[in-house]
């Protein structure tokens, strides 16, 4: 069974939000075994929605529509829904009742002809109250396939497919399973992976897909199966990836469930009882971020230092002038320095230190743009790695992050 998502707006095309709305969908229709075919963007006109939702018809049993469904006279969501199904819009009391209820609660400006609109409604629809929002969803059907509208607002979407939406495709349809499973790898990219996989990945049966998802030297591997036996497909995939182990057990750090890296490293410092500290420099405070987004993280860390320039190694870090001028900025001896000043002033089990050119210019070192230094200090000893990261500014700070989170986890691990 598969289905279709449409999403109706200017605003996506021109780039002036982010389509979060499919990707929650795609998620939320996988996880009851219904797989998304194509995801659509359409402009706020009529010819190019009805395009969109013919072809969608003539191939999938479930399209979901989000957007176009507000107070505005560029929202013709319905009136073109109702030309597709050959129907006519009619009011619904229901959705009325609720309009007037919300402005009356919450909304201090009389309600406008336009407010009025919101409740008129395809005449065969099934409407779905959205408790959030003055829009309802709606549910109709042509032929054998369900179309689904949804407001465009996230959460009053979120809420209506959580509630309503999904609980009805469950009831109205026959799915099969989907099943999937992610290992999470780091330190290699992605076409070097494939190649040290290359016999096991041959070797896969047949229902079993396999996906590479590369990110700044971490690569997620997914495993996907469909069918009606959910416990064959577990088992068939469980097998595969205790194989997968045996050919790179040392560069998998867990599953998608476990967490990204910042968490895994987390929950050990946690239950080890360890403390980190982080001195960044043109990381910009990124690792921070990173372990602070963390849940609970106040546990293990103690903070960080943003020592961009040279003068604040030099007066809040204690990284001795002459050090800097004999070695430069971008150093090994200056990245010790760092990470093992700010776990000694921080109090902390372990420091992290980055320093490096991330570019587009040179600062105050010669070192070549893409040129970093990661230090790392530890209860038994500090150390730093040189490492060249390329020259686009956001790879060198992005790659920089998770090579320092690398280093880290494997100490951690180790202790």
């Amino acid at each position: 069974m598969q289905a279709e998502i449409i999403t109706i707006g200017d605003e996506i095309l021109i780039g002036q939000i982010i389509d979060s709305n499919s990707a929650f969908i795609s998620k939320a229709l996988n996880e009851i075994g219904v797989a998304v075919y194509q995801i659509t963007s359409v402009q706020d006109n009529r010819e190019h929605i009805l395009q969109a939702l013919e072809e969608a018809n003539s191939r999938s049993s479930v399209v979901i529509i989000t957007g176009g469904l507000g107070p505005t006279k560029d929202d013709i969501t319905k009136k073109t829904l109702c030309q597709f199904l050959d129907d006519e819009l009619v009011s619904d009391k229901a959705v009325w009742d609720h309009i007037q209820e919300l402005f009356k609660k919450h909304i201090k400006t009389p309600i406008s002809d336009l407010n009025k609109e919101q409740a008129m409604v395809p005449s065969r629809a099934t409407v779905l109250h959205n408790a959030y929002g003055t829009a309802p969803g709606m549910w109709m059907k042509k032929g054998n396939t369900a179309f689904i509208s949804l407001p465009g607002v996230p959460y009053e979407m979120k809420n209506l497919m959580n509630d309503l939406v999904l609980p009805k495709i469950v009831e109205e349809f026959d799915r099969p399973h989907i099943v999937h499973r992610t290992v999470l790898t780091y330190g290699m990219g992605e076409s070097a992976l494939a190649e040290k996989l290359e016999d096991w990945e041959n070797n896969l049966p047949s229902h079993i897909k396999l996906a590479y998802l590369p990110n700044f030297s971490r690569v997620r591997l997914r495993l996907s199966s469909t069918g009606k036996d959910k416990q064959a497909l577990e088992d068939d995939i469980a097998s595969e990836i205790k194989k997968l182990y045996q050919y790179i057990g040392d560069i998998i750090y867990g599953e998608e469930e476990d967490g990204e890296i910042e968490m895994q490293i987390g929950n050990m410092l946690a239950q080890k009882n360890l403390t980190l500290a982080t001195a960044e420099s043109f990381t910009g405070g990124s690792i921070a971020q990173a372990v602070t987004s963390v849940p609970g993280a106040s546990q293990y860390f103690k903070g960080g230092v943003v020592c961009y320039a040279t003068e604040v190694k030099i007066n809040m870090l204690d990284v001795p002038a002459e050090l800097i001028e004999k070695h430069s900025v971008v150093s090994e001896e200056v990245a010790i320095a760092m990470a093992e000043n700010v776990k000694s002033k921080l109090g902390s089990d372990f420091g992290i230190a980055t320093t490096g050119n991330a570019g587009p210019t040179k600062g105050d070192s010669d070192a070549d743009v893409g040129t970093v230094y990661i230090g790392i200090s530890t209860p038994n000893g500090t150390y730093a790695q040189k490492f060249s990261m390329g020259r686009s500014r956001e790879r060198v700070v992005r790659k920089s992050v998770n090579k320092a989170f690398e280093l880290l986890y494997k100490e951690i691990l180790n202790f």
